[in-house]
């Protein structure tokens, strides 16, 4: 790694062997697709060696004076052939396409799927643009791969080995002797291979590099635009982009200043059996015409050795795009080993010596906290404090570096595939999606019915605004659709919490807006939602913790008070000197 390049935490890369097993996966569900698909596609390459071997009799025949309809005998089975494996070609080609077309769609579809079951904190960690270039860049890499030369090079192999065979069985003499021309490839092979996948990596890799500074600059861009920092942003992108070029540039090279051992290779194999053949002749060993056919077999070799090789730098780019790709799936792979439980825990959720860090940072140091079911706590202190970060990793959606977290006595990890979750966290970020209402609550629970979203938003004082919308529940929300205030994007999230009905609630700020006019009526929702439910809710307002049963005082990653609200004025700590602040500020 460069001085300049950035060091930046990835997701994992799948290894050759875990990109050929999920290969013989995916292709494994089309088997006979695909059965069907190499065969016609070696019926068509059998077919391309009918005209050689024809040529090479009607050579033969012409300088033994045979007769005029021997000559249109063979000229007739040259231009069937043709026809033949021109046809059989083209079917094969559509065939291949497709195979890996439907291929390609379901690998997607499973990096997309993995992805959203990732942990947060890892794709947070790796960046959004890592995550955005695989599903992105990587899948229109291979796509094009696919439309273009997947078909060609399934052709090109079949039919390099086919004509090796037939060349064999014409003389093997001359095939040895065209055979002279591997050590030329092979080296140069060898030479290239080794050095290829590291620069194909590389530009990946940057290519996802400069998708993170792309997203995070355009997601951000009103914080940019507030404190003038246009032209730093600016810069990001240009060096991210500079040096995704540069390495394109280099792989262009690279891959171009090789191909001139492909014609040293061709030359060799040609020449080697034009003076196999003029020998063979003069022993009368072989006649003209099969020497005549042996070098047009071997000149046949050159369009699909030249097509496997030249393009040996588009699918080398493949790979490392398919590396990428399936290593998200792999990723995964762990998430699956965990059974799904049905049952609902009980409402205890503790935290025991949990510590967490980002990079060489440690925001959590050694936190235990136990909640009893049914009891509210308050967690309040400066920001900064871990706060956010120690109600992420109790929800389950970040493992901490040490430490463990359980949720009715049993390890958090068990529900990691439960839908609805047990513990669910609602933070003061809430993403709106783009479509009708009703489906954007219902993430709360899949398979709750229109009632059901109805009473949940009528349970977190919804029912108002959401009644006023041109067609209800079912009214388009989000992107391109009826745009939602800051304390009705509240509401959905409080109604997605409600439908949910998670044994443990965790509240990060979600209320924060109810420094707004809406202030009453978002506390009263979280209330509401809250109501009968384990709940740890860190407190934008020290109000809210004023009528919780425990509160928890965090300070530098550790909790250095804990008591009622007014066990902790009598202390006359930290919270105390906090509720003195806000009570004079309010």
């Amino acid at each position: 790694m460069t001085a300049t390049e950035p060091q930046h935490v990835r997701l994992p890369l799948a290894t050759a062997g875990e990109v050929r097993q999920a290969l013989r996966h995916y292709v494994r569900s089309h088997r006979v697709l695909t059965a069907t698909t190499i065969v016609l596609a070696a019926a068509a390459a059998l077919s391309g060696l009918v005209a050689p071997w024809a040529i090479g009799l009607m050579v033969d025949a012409v300088l033994s004076g045979g007769e005029r309809s021997e000559i249109i005998t063979l000229a007739a089975w040259v231009a069937g052939a043709g026809a033949l494996s021109a046809v059989l070609t083209a079917v094969s080609a559509a065939l291949v396409a497709r195979v890996g077309q439907r291929v390609l769609a379901r690998m997607r579809e499973d990096v997309v799927s993995t992805a959203l079951r990732l942990p947060p904190g890892q794709l947070e960690e790796a960046g959004r643009g890592d995550l955005a270039s695989r599903v992105g860049d990587d899948v229109g890499v291979v796509s094009e791969v696919i439309a273009s030369l997947l078909a060609p090079w399934v052709g090109a192999a079949l039919t390099v080995v086919l004509t090796i065979a037939g060349l064999g069985a014409l003389n093997p003499w001359l095939a040895l002797a065209g055979l002279a021309s591997i050590p030329v490839y092979v080296l140069s092979l060898r030479w290239y291979l080794p050095r290829a996948a590291p620069r194909y990596s590389a530009e990946r890799a940057a290519f996802g590099d400069r998708a993170e500074a792309l997203v995070s600059s355009l997601d951000g861009r009103q914080t940019v635009h507030a404190y003038g920092a246009e032209d730093a942003h600016v810069a990001t992108i240009t060096a991210a982009s500079d040096r995704a070029r540069k390495l394109s540039r280099d792989v262009l090279w690279f891959a171009t200043g090789w191909g001139k051992w492909m014609n040293i290779a061709e030359a060799v194999g040609l020449g080697a059996i034009i003076a196999t053949g003029f020998v063979l002749v003069s022993t009368e060993a072989a006649t003209v015409g099969a020497v005549t056919a042996a070098a047009l077999y071997f000149h046949r070799l050159f369009n699909p050795l030249g097509l496997i090789i030249f393009s040996f730098d588009e699918m080398q780019s493949a790979a490392a795009s398919l590396q990428r790709m399936i290593g998200v799936i792999e990723a995964g792979r762990s998430l699956e080993a965990v059974p799904p439980v049905a049952e609902k825990p009980s409402g205890t959720i503790e935290g025991r010596r949990i510590t967490h860090r980002y990079g060489d940072h440690e925001v959590l140091h050694e936190v235990s906290i136990e909640v009893a079911p049914g009891e509210q706590i308050a967690l309040v202190g400066p920001s900064g404090a871990g706060k956010s970060t120690l109600a992420t990793i109790l929800a389950g959606l970040t493992d901490p570096d040490e430490g463990a977290v359980s949720v009715g006595g049993s390890p958090i990890e068990r529900y990691a595939r439960t839908h609805p979750r047990p513990v669910v966290l609602v933070s003061q970020e809430v993403h709106v999606f783009a479509g009708p209402l009703v489906d954007d609550v219902r993430l709360g629970r899949a398979d709750a019915t229109d009632e059901d979203v109805s009473k949940a938003l009528t349970l977190v004082g919804a029912d108002g605004w959401v009644a006023a919308l041109p067609e209800g529940i079912h009214t388009p929300v989000g992107e391109l659709g009826h745009a939602l205030t800051a304390e009705q994007v509240a509401h959905v999230a409080l109604a997605r919490a409600a439908l949910a009905d998670p044994a443990v609630l965790l509240l990060d700020e979600a209320t924060a807006e109810s420094g707004s006019r809406g202030a009453s009526r978002l506390e009263s929702a979280a209330a509401a939602v809250l109501a009968g439910r384990t709940g740890l809710v860190i407190a934008h307002r020290l109000q809210q913790a004023q009528h919780a049963d425990r509160v928890l005082v965090m300070a530098d990653g550790a909790i250095t008070e804990t008591g009622t609200h007014e066990e902790l004025l009598e202390a006359d700590g930290v919270y105390a000197q906090m509720w003195s602040a806000y009570d004079s500020g309010r």
